[in-house]
């Protein structure tokens, strides 16, 4: 198999998606997203369609998680996907996780999607994420307007 980088325009969005992970600045995030943008949840069934819904998970979850960082990441054969790994805490639980992105061809983010373990951690995390979102269903569901 051979090993491939990401396209220059995905590297610059994901340098771009670090500086305002570390800001917790997900509103600005519109730039890096594909209009047709999914977001797939470790505590969710059904993905999360669009822009609005994937910038109010990112932002919440920012408040949920504390030391969280990123320690690997691993390039698909075709340079337009990227797992990263992470580790990260919800109510005293330890967790790790990761997030697998896709770029399309201008490298803006046109999937988004996370696995966590333990299911510890994944529990703290769905409970915590729920409590917070409840009120903002009908944008996560892709059935209301931006929050």
């Amino acid at each position: 198999m051979q090993v491939t980088q990401l396209s220059d325009a995905a590297r610059r969005t994901l340098a771009t998606w670090h500086e305002l992970l570390e800001r917790n600045a997900m509103e600005e995030l519109d730039a890096l997203l594909s209009d047709s943008i999914v977001f797939r949840s470790p505590v969710a069934h059904t993905p999360y369609p669009g822009k609005a819904a994937i910038k109010l998970v990112l932002k919440t979850v920012n408040t949920v998680f504390q030391n969280f960082q990123y320690h690997r990441s691993f390039v698909s054969e075709d340079g337009r996907s990227i797992v990263l790994e992470f580790s990260a805490e919800v109510d005293g639980k330890a967790l790790k996780g990761i997030d697998m992105l896709r770029f399309d061809e201008e490298g803006r983010i046109e999937e988004f999607e996370v696995m966590v373990r333990p299911m510890s951690g994944l529990q703290a995390l769905g409970a915590q994420m729920a409590a917070k979102l409840a009120p903002a269903y009908a944008t996560l569901t892709g059935k209301g307007v931006a929050a």
